[in-house]
């Protein structure tokens, strides 16, 4: 069962409580690698004391996935919709996972606090950030040796995720079921020449995992990431 949180006061609390019971708050080390969804691993590597932005809710869910199916807790912050059944489908642990819908304008704040009890944070920001803002965060993220995932815009992030070129398959000629669903990321780190993989999210089997070979069915055009 996700650990919803639904007041500031009430995050602050679910925080203390966590650090009461997680043994693992210790100095990170900066280097040091997390777990990364395999579909995404020939494009990014997680690093612990790293941030990483997105613009799109399912590849966010799918970089906190990585670390939670390795038995780390994740945080969610700013996400109301957030969704339950895709996040387990991609193999997020509910029962491991600090949900906080609705920060207010506290969400950088709450944000920084779940940095100490969890190894992954998400958060949708509500508002601008600024460079020194971002820089006090990623002090936080090193000494603790956690990663942030932001949805959105993010100053000096590691690496930056975008989805492209999104085709549906299953459908033929006004008929038929959206079977799977296809991809093209592209990861983008400084100014060296960004990668590019295409993905199936999901495949027709429901995994999700990079493309080995064209798809044996129809597809159509779609403009929803």
């Amino acid at each position: 069962m996700v650990v919803r949180v639904d007041t500031p006061g009430a995050a602050v609390q679910t925080v203390e409580q966590l650090r009461t019971r997680m043994a693992r708050m210790q100095d990170g080390t900066p280097s040091m690698p997390l777990a990364t969804h395999p579909a995404l691993a020939g494009l990014v590597q997680l690093r612990a004391g790293a941030s990483y932005s997105t613009d799109s809710a399912t590849l966010a869910l799918a970089l906190l996935a990585g670390p939670s199916r390795a038995g780390g807790w994740c945080a969610v912050v700013g996400v109301a919709d957030f969704g339950a059944e895709a996040a387990v489908a991609l193999g997020i642990d509910l029962d491991r996972t600090v949900l906080v819908p609705d920060p207010g304008e506290q969400w950088l704040e709450v944000a920084a606090a779940l940095v100490d009890v969890a190894t992954i944070v998400l958060v949708r920001p509500s508002g601008r950030v600024t460079p020194s803002a971002a820089e006090k965060l990623a002090a936080r993220l090193r000494k603790r040796g956690a990663a942030l995932v932001v949805w959105g815009e993010w100053p000096r992030c590691e690496v930056r995720l975008t989805a492209a070129e999104p085709t549906w398959a299953g459908v033929g000629h006004g008929h038929g079921h959206l079977r799977a669903r296809r991809l093209v990321v592209e990861a983008r780190r400084g100014t060296a020449p960004p990668r590019r993989g295409a993905l199936w999210f999901p495949a027709e089997d429901q995994s999700y995992r990079s493309i080995e070979s064209p798809p044996a069915v129809p597809v159509i055009e779609s403009g929803v990431a």
